[in-house]
């Protein structure tokens, strides 16, 4: 039986007060955020507050909800845990299972476990891609939730690892429209909850003094113990790790504890991690690892071997490889080694990966200390820690309609769909050739002279490859009372040991020199292309192919690192001049993607995001409810200036902050050779009792002054050119001087108020 630990009791008692509290006010969008350290025991807590808020309320009809994320098959770790907790009451159910057209409604007290991934998704037109969403001769998840609440059953939603993505926000949003709980509880080590009723934390001191997590974590312990002369970065990492696995089972037997400690071992994505994959696989072969004699797992996208009961504490399992699978809400409290292999594309450790090493197999530290550490190995001389990135949720559940005042007015309205996404396209090659040849003295567009061009590079650079050697932290020690703020701070160390690059670490080097030198243009599309740039001009002037020359990437690779400063310059130099050749690449694009409407319209109606809209009571508003998102005072104090001079406005409209064609927008040209044309979306439309039109641009004295020159003076053309096809319009940019003043500027050629105030009238005399 697990018996809760003092702080966990605390925790549990103050989240049914509030809970009573809240119930007791009826309050409306109830929310609780319960923020407790990584391995404090989130679930387990609340499986108890569970079985309390029953005891509490047994006279009550309520149900619980439980969201947990799809990613590692998070939600079915949770049906199983709280199963086992429970044991067979309260009833829990995984919703794809029990209620896939069969139930119509939740039972008093049930817990269904919901995996969010299933029913957070929806195609272009809005329709969702569940069959659990769906409309159907049955009951879909919809109708089992309102079935329930007409039932009079309370329900209490928990968010379970609420940091992942802008889930929590999603799932409040899906709570206005469909779900309306009477209770959320958000559970994370990092809330992402903005408004809440109560925050109920655990101090992470009483999480490790009661022996739930380890002391502290060290960073590559014992390197110098490995180390030889012709040992690679890579090896070393994994054989100190390994090595240090051993080392703590037999630390484990002496302490006549029965634990099996794990080793976690994270490899790259993709291509690079295919190849770290079986070097790490071979490896381990030498140490009798391996998957068929069962000491080996793998828990990759498709791949899946020996993860049967792999949290037992005495499981035979001795390394773990992954992507990233595990690296959220994954509990396996033997794991206390993670070997992380970095990629090219940066030093980084999510936080919640290296939370996975942080639990106490028994929840109680031992005598032995080095017992009640966790191991980092990472093969790299500092690193950053952070925490999972959030973006704002897509889902539209405050909607809006025009009023019947409005009269079309058949504005030309222009947009340009993304033009670009930054990336380097093949028409670098030819500025990386004129370059490098200039460089070296080559003549340019001459191939196949390989021995001339040999002697004449000679002069500059060596063709020989230098051994080249790595460093590496060394035994850095991170304190876990202060593990969930590790993402502020970068890892370093002023002790470093010195180790030979493995050939996988001399390809990281290529390819993060490559990208050091884009100049700005997108990573992930662009490093390809200039690598095979580079990889060609070596096979047409040196006559050293990648594909066709034995070893020649590898060839290809070493001359490069060994004049590593010459050819950084040369990439400099090559991407900037290539900046030119992009822009008229993009003259070109922007004739094909950009679009006209002549008969643009504000739309009839318009579905605004929750978490970045609120409602505003402005009477003169073209849209009713109000919704807004103000970027700036100055947007809200010009509405309550209009909204004070009803006689002489119909209405207004915000012209939406995004970048779509269902704003209105103006034709630009930039000053950016990447970005030669834009869509200037001008923040008003206001329309006056006299039937003419205003277009206004509001913006901070002084601020961006160049940007709105460009601006300004693109809307007067506009204006000028439509009133030619007799429109009727005026408008401009908009200020507030420092006496309080609004002021407008409708000049053809634009100055800033500082620069020329008397040519900005006040924005009252065009109301007169």
């Amino acid at each position: 039986m697990k018996f809760l630990k003092t702080y966990q009791d605390r925790a549990i008692n103050k989240l049914l007060n509030r809970t009573k509290e809240l119930f007791e006010e009826k309050k409306e969008d109830a929310t609780i955020i319960f923020q407790s350290p990584t391995g404090s025991g989130k679930t387990f807590m609340i499986s108890k507050y569970i079985e309390e808020v029953i005891k509490e309320f047994k006279n009550e009809e309520l149900c619980f909800l439980w969201l947990s994320i799809g990613a590692g098959m998070l939600h079915k770790q949770s049906y199983y845990s709280l199963k086992k907790t429970f044991n067979g009451f309260p009833s829990v159910y995984l919703l794809e299972d029990e209620f896939h057209g069969g139930r119509s409604y939740i039972r008093k007290d049930e817990v269904v476990i919901i995996n969010w991934d299933k029913i957070n998704k929806q195609d272009k037109l809005g329709d969702w891609t569940n069959t659990l969403m769906q409309d159907s001769e049955t009951y879909n998840f919809i109708d089992i939730i309102k079935n329930t609440q007409d039932l009079g059953t309370k329900i209490i939603m928990i968010i379970d690892e609420s940091h992942t993505g802008a889930k929590s926000e999603r799932a409040l949003e899906l709570r206005h429209k469909i779900i309306q709980a009477d209770l959320t509880i958000e559970m994370s080590a990092t809330p992402v909850i903005k408004e809440y009723d109560e925050i109920i934390k655990i101090n992470p001191k009483d999480v490790i003094e009661e022996g739930m997590i380890k002391k502290e974590i060290i960073v590559n312990d014992s390197l110098e113990l490995y180390k030889t002369k012709d040992i690679t970065s890579e090896e070393l990492i994994l054989k100190t790790a390994i090595s240090k696995r051993t080392n703590l089972s037999n630390l484990y037997k002496k302490n006549d504890l029965n634990i099996n400690p794990l080793c976690l071992i994270q490899i790259p994505n993709a291509k690079a991690g295919k190849q770290k994959l079986e070097f790490i696989e071979e490896y381990l072969a030498k140490y009798n690892i391996s998957y068929e004699n069962g000491k080996l797992a793998i828990w990759l996208n498709k791949d899946k071997i020996n993860l049967d009961m792999l949290n037992d504490n005495e499981n035979k399992v001795e390394c773990l490889i992954f992507i990233k699978a595990i690296a959220t809400g994954w509990d396996c409290p033997r794991a206390q080694i993670l070997v992380k292999f970095v990629d090219t594309k940066s030093e980084i450790l999510e936080i919640q990966t290296v939370g996975r090493i942080l639990r106490m197999p028994e929840a109680e530290h031992y005598t032995d200390d080095d017992l009640n550490r966790a191991f980092l190995y990472i093969n790299t001389d500092e690193f950053s820690v952070k925490k999972e990135e959030y973006n704002l949720n897509i889902i539209k559940s405050l909607f809006s309609i025009r009023k019947n005042i409005y009269n079309e007015m058949n504005l030309n309205s222009y947009y340009l769909n993304r033009v670009d996404y930054g990336d380097i396209t093949r028409n670098i090659y030819g500025d990386l050739e004129d370059i490098f040849c200039k460089e070296f003295g080559l003549d340019t567009g001459k191939y196949e002279l390989f021995d001339n061009n040999k002697k004449i590079i000679s002069k500059k650079i060596s063709l020989e490859a230098m051994d080249s050697e790595a460093e590496l932290i060394d035994e850095k020690h991170l304190d876990t009372l202060k593990f969930d703020d590790l993402y502020s701070k970068k890892i370093i160390s002023n002790e470093k040991i010195t180790v030979k690059y493995s050939s996988a670490d001399l390809d990281n080097i290529f390819e993060k020199v490559v990208q050091n030198n884009l100049n700005g243009f997108a990573q992930v599309r662009s490093t390809p292309i200039l690598m095979n740039g580079i990889r060609r001009w070596f096979k047409q002037y040196l006559g050293i192919s990648a594909r066709e020359t034995f070893n020649g990437h590898i060839k290809i690779r070493n001359i490069f690192l060994t004049n590593r400063k010459i050819f950084e310059k040369l990439l400099n130099e090559v991407t900037l001049k290539y900046k030119f050749t992009k822009a008229k690449e993009l003259e070109l694009k922007v004739e094909e993607l950009e679009k006209w409407n002549e008969n643009w319209e504000v739309s009839q109606n318009r579905a605004f995001n929750s978490e970045t809209y609120r409602f505003y009571n402005y009477k003169l508003s073209l849209y009713q409810p109000c919704y807004l998102n103000l970027d700036s005072d100055i947007e809200q104090e010009f509405i309550e200036f209009i909204e004070n001079n009803s006689d002489n406005i119909l209405w207004w409209w915000q012209n939406g902050n995004e970048h779509m064609a269902l704003n209105f927008g103006i034709k630009y040209k930039t000053k950016s050779m990447t970005k030669p044309y834009s869509t200037f979306q001008p923040d008003f439309l206001i329309m006056f009792k006299n039937a003419q039109l205003g277009i206004f641009d509001t913006k901070a004295i002084g601020y961006q002054e160049d940007d709105n020159k460009i601006k300004a003076e693109a809307l007067q053309k506009y204006i000028k050119d439509e009133n030619f096809k007799n429109k009727n319009l005026f408008g401009g940019i908009v200020i507030k001087d420092n006496n309080g003043y609004f002021k407008i500027n409708q000049q053809e050629e634009y100055k800033s108020f500082n620069e020329a105030h008397e040519e900005w009238i006040y924005f009252e005399d065009l109301l007169n």
